[in-house]
């Protein structure tokens, strides 16, 4: 495995409490499918699919804000535990679905995870740009969305496994179609809930970097940006958006982009 991959996965492992954390969350989204009906004895239990567990772990990880390798996922048994103690809490009258202190601090991320498709999200904000014409003596590209497909390709060629990165690369502008007086609060607005943190963080400031001595930065956002431990990956997103305006550059559709994304999820990068 290349080094790189190995860096990101040992900053990345979970510890204790983060595993706690997602089998917890894995549990609430198998309840339905294991958990025990009205009625039933609450030691109850029926049998999953190794992948239903895994995808409820990946997706409980993803809804967290974290990207942990397989082997650090909790495991299937953990998982059942969780579901065991959520149905005895139920069946003790001890429960309440709004008092979940382990997810009082990401229901927007939860509710879209659990009642949206995010790439039908990312798709709606993406394709409007097309119609986005941009002053083509910044942007002699083109439109806004071959600019987006660009700096998009750029990222896939050096940070092809975070898809955190990839996302910010490809969504950065999608508020140009919403705002174009100030489209990095329309994107922030249209995309929170469907994104990380770190990606929206991304979004946010990736035109601090930019020298305008129009609208310089104020102290407190320099500082903020300055101090972040996502300064590195904001420098590689501005340069990368001003080399993403190449007229007639090759680039893929926006339905590859999103496949490719989606694909992250299976991690099949870790075969190289």
């Amino acid at each position: 495995m290349h080094d790189r991959f190995k860096k990101r996965f040992q900053a990345n492992r979970s510890t204790p409490r983060l595993r706690l954390q997602i089998a917890k969350e894995a549990a609430r989204r198998m309840y339905d499918v294991i958990g025990p009906k009205e009625g039933e004895d609450p030691q109850t239990l029926r049998d999953a699919s190794e992948s239903a567990y895994y995808t409820a772990k990946r997706k409980a990880a993803a809804v967290l804000g974290h990207r942990v390798r397989p082997g650090d996922l909790p495991s299937d048994s953990e998982v059942r535990e969780e579901v065991l103690a959520l149905a005895r809490a139920r069946a003790g009258g001890n429960f309440d679905e709004t008092d979940l202190e382990e997810h009082e601090e990401l229901p927007a991320v939860e509710q879209m995870a659990d009642h949206l498709d995010r790439f039908a999200i990312y798709k709606m904000r993406l394709e409007p740009l097309e119609t986005v014409k941009q002053n083509p003596r910044f942007h002699p590209e083109g439109d806004a969305l071959f600019h987006s497909l660009q700096v998009f390709e750029l990222a896939l060629e050096v940070r092809p496994y975070d898809e955190e990165f990839l996302l910010a690369a490809l969504l950065h502008d999608v508020g140009k179609a919403i705002d174009p007086q100030d489209h990095v609060a329309a994107a922030l607005e249209a995309l929170r809930g469907t994104v990380t943190e770190r990606t929206l963080w991304l979004i946010e400031h990736h035109m601090d970097l930019v020298e305008r001595r129009e609208r310089p930065l104020s102290p407190r956002v320099r500082k903020a940006v300055e101090n972040s431990e996502y300064l590195e990956d904001l420098k590689l997103l501005r340069s990368l958006d001003d080399a993403g305006r190449v007229p007639g550059a090759p680039v893929g559709t926006l339905d590859q982009a999103l496949r490719y994304i989606q694909g992250l999820e299976r991690e099949d990068y870790l075969e190289d």
